[in-house]
């Protein structure tokens, strides 16, 4: 993922196909929160003018996170799309926004580029899917863990049983009836 400029003109004019797969298990000495992450594929296309370049790349793979919960292991996969340009030295523009790249150099490198967007790519929190996970106890001394539909179940009998405050008198006189 790393062409010289000379090596990038010899394309200008024509479509340059990108279909690669990198390693970059380096992140989790990054970022503690990767527990592991597959080899990343790249796929895309690059257009080559004769000082701009521009890449329109997908990033694709898995990363296993911690559950924000029960800290058990999460597969999440990821896709990201993304388009970054850059521009030899001397084509006449600054950086203008963050998919907009000066080179200092005669080599275009997208391995940073490409870490730094999968580590952006971590969501901040992530829940497992089945809550009975080895992770967390799902019953305790007065509690249990609901799923949504055990949670609505119990709130419409709550809903059923729920006397009516005006006539909660009238509830207790016909249940003083049924006790004698």
């Amino acid at each position: 993922m790393k062409w010289t400029v000379q090596q990038l003109r010899r394309f200008q004019h024509k479509e340059m196909v990108i279909d690669e797969t990198i390693d970059v298990s380096d992140l989790k000495q990054i970022d503690t929160l990767i527990r592991d992450i597959s080899p990343v594929r790249v796929q895309g296309k690059a257009d080559v003018a004769s000082t701009k370049f521009t890449f329109h790349l997908t990033l694709s793979g898995t990363m296993v996170l911690p559950c924000s919960r029960t800290l058990v292991d999460v597969h999440y996969p990821f896709s990201i799309e993304t388009t970054e340009t850059f521009f030899a030295e001397g084509g006449g523009l600054a950086e203008t926004d963050d998919d907009t790249h000066v080179l200092t150099g005669d080599t275009v490198d997208l391995h940073p580029i490409i870490r730094e967007l999968i580590l952006l790519e971590i969501p901040l929190q992530l829940i497992a899917d089945s809550p009975a996970v080895d992770g967390a106890p799902q019953h305790g001394e007065g509690w249990d863990v609901l799923t949504e539909d055990e949670w609505e179940k119990v709130v419409q009998e709550r809903e059923a049983n729920k006397v009516d405050p005006r006539l909660a008198g009238l509830a207790k006189f016909f249940e003083e009836k049924r006790e004698k």
